[in-house]
């Protein structure tokens, strides 16, 4: 059996029950990065063997964890924070895996997209998750498109080194006075939602610069 597990986006305390338990029974577990859930499984009291599984995992990683599950082991799959194979190289072993009609079952859990839209004021009813922006090629036409055809909620992460460059293009794009709504570092001690119009969220950030770090999520 192949198992999908979330893990806390930050706060160790967004663990259930269930997660604990299956990571303790499987026999192996695949992490994003071993050295970041180390603290995970060290706080929870997971000996399971680990191994790693990322982005830069070649195609004998994927074959290794693939003969293990065909010789009747039981793996798990985490990654550093949240629902693997979201935005995360899970996906492709969980394509690996399916392609073998092995099965596989998905615990429910964090997520970082959901959290920001449920505590947003947007509405959930229809959103569309668009990842991080591209850098440079293709951000001006994916924005003009998704402003000139928005019908639902759109969801985005950005990072601290082009958040004010993300407000200032999405100011261009949907115009000043649209609404959006700022998630940062959620789950964590000094989570922050800033709401309001892009023009009242910029001057909020330029105002409080220090708040600059971290991760965001942003709803436009």
């Amino acid at each position: 059996m192949f198992y999908i597990v979330p893990t806390p986006i930050w706060n160790l305390e967004d663990m259930s029950f269930r997660a604990v338990r299956i990571l303790k029974e499987v026999d192996y577990i695949a992490c994003e990065d071993t050295r970041t859930s180390w603290v995970l499984l060290k706080h929870y009291e997971i000996d399971t063997p680990t191994l790693s599984y990322h982005s830069h995992s070649g195609i004998s990683k994927v074959e290794k964890i693939i003969d293990m599950l065909q010789n009747e082991k039981n793996v798990a799959l985490i990654s550093d924070a949240g629902t693997p194979g979201i935005s995360d190289p899970g996906y492709a072993l969980v394509q690996a895996v399916l392609e073998k009609w092995i099965e596989i079952t998905a615990l429910p859990g964090p997520s970082a997209v959901i959290t920001a839209l449920s505590a947003s004021w947007m509405s959930s009813h229809h959103f569309l998750y668009l990842w991080f922006l591209p850098v440079k090629k293709w951000r001006q036409t994916l924005l003009k498109r998704i402003s000139e055809n928005k019908t639902e909620t759109i969801v985005i992460y950005e990072s601290v080194h082009r958040l004010q460059k993300t407000l200032k293009d999405i100011s261009t794009y949907f115009g000043p006075e649209h609404h959006i709504v700022v998630g940062r570092e959620l789950t964590k001690k000094f989570e922050d939602y800033q709401r309001g119009s892009v023009e009242e969220v910029q001057k909020y950030f330029l105002e409080n610069s220090w708040k600059i770090k971290g991760e965001f999520v942003i709803l436009i």
